[in-house]
Order: C-alpha cells, then sequence, then structure tokens
C-alpha cells in the first residue's frame, strides 16, 4: 500500500520541482495536443499506448500523469496502480489547470 496520494495539485508538483526533488511527469495526451503546449521534461506516451510502454516509466520515483483536464489521466493512474505503480498521481486539473495558475505563459486549449 502506498501513501502517494491518487491526485496531487499542480502548485505541490511546481513546489517539487523548484525544490529540485521532481517527479516524473507522465503525459497521456494525443500529438495534437502535446504540439499546442506541454511540461519540459515530461515523458509522452499517448494513453492508447501505454500498456504496451510500461518499460519505458520510471518505477524508483513517484510519477504525476496528467492529461488535458485530469479525465484520461485519472483512468491511466487507476490502471497503472493496478500494474505495480503505486507512487502514480493524478495531476489534478491537468495541463489546462497547469497553464492557468502555475505557468500562464502557457498556451489553453
Amino acid at each position: 500500500m502506498t501513501d502517494i496520494p491518487f491526485e496531487i495539485d499542480a502548485e505541490t508538483v511546481a513546489a517539487m520541482q523548484q525544490a529540485g526533488n521532481p517527479p516524473a511527469l507522465l503525459d497521456v495526451r494525443e500529438d495534437w495536443e502535446v504540439e499546442l503546449c506541454s511540461i519540459e521534461g515530461s515523458i509522452y506516451i499517448p494513453l492508447d499506448q501505454l500498456p504496451a510502454r510500461l518499460g519505458e516509466l520510471p518505477t524508483e520515483e513517484p510519477l504525476v500523469v496528467l492529461c488535458h483536464h485530469g479525465m484520461r489521466s485519472a483512468h491511466a493512474v487507476a490502471w497503472l496502480r493496478r500494474n505495480g505503480f503505486d507512487r502514480a498521481s493524478n495531476l489534478s486539473g491537468g495541463i489546462d489547470y497547469w497553464a492557468r495558475h502555475v505557468d500562464p505563459t502557457m498556451k489553453v486549449y
């Protein structure tokens, strides 16, 4: 069992990044969405490719999963936790919230 929360807010992730202890970020959006905006350093694996590409994910650090508003990433986190990634969390509000509250220079869509 994990003490890692299922959901994590953008401000907490940003604070972790600023403190030099960033979690791995997994972006499960589609190509066209990532082309519009993304968080630097994110691992990009579209949701439908996730089962086939699990080997690309880090296993020794927290993993924060994001999509546009947090729905697809919540499904991904539930699936990841059932498949051994008990340190995975969903970015609450997705990249839309991130762009509006953490990085207002980021494009929104």
